[in-house]
Formats: C-alpha cells, sequence, structure tokens
C-alpha cells in the first residue's frame, strides 16, 4: 500500500485548510530553525565537551573531604 502523488497532494490540501497559508510559513519556519540547531549541535565536537566537564570536577573537589565531594556530586546530578 504505497502512497501515490495523489495522496500527498490531498494530505497537503488538509493541512493547508486546517492550519492556513500564514500558519504554514511558521510552522516551517520553526521546523527548519530546529532542524538546523539540532544539526549544528551534532556536528560540534562532543570530546571537547566532555573532557572540559572531567577537567573542572577535580579542580573543584580538591581539598575537600570524601562527604563534601559527596555532597557536591549529589547536587550536580541534580542540576
Amino acid at each position: 500500500m504505497a502512497v501515490g502523488p495523489w495522496q500527498i497532494v490531498l494530505i497537503a490540501l488538509v493541512i493547508l485548510l486546517l492550519f492556513g497559508a500564514s500558519r504554514l510559513g511558521d510552522i516551517g519556519k520553526g521546523l527548519g530553525e530546529g532542524i538546523r540547531n539540532f544539526k549544528k549541535g551534532i556536528t560540534d565536537d562532543p570530546d571537547e565537551s566532555d573532557d572540559a566537564d572531567e577537567d573542572e570536577e577535580p579542580k573543584q573537589l580538591a581539598g575537600k573531604s570524601l562527604s563534601d565531594k559527596q555532597a557536591v556530586r549529589k547536587k550536580q546530578n541534580k542540576a
């Protein structure tokens, strides 16, 4: 059961009637921005941000007792 070109046109017309022409432009713009931001987030270097988080934690916890370190980690996990 494949979707033919006439079925796609019919679906497009129903969507146009439901949302209106001006609203479809806003929806398309929002979808485009969302996809662009998603792609930008994926292409960023994930190793760079992970290493930064790992390096900061030992510096913040240096010189604190074990219970203080556990309290800080619990707060970080909640945030």
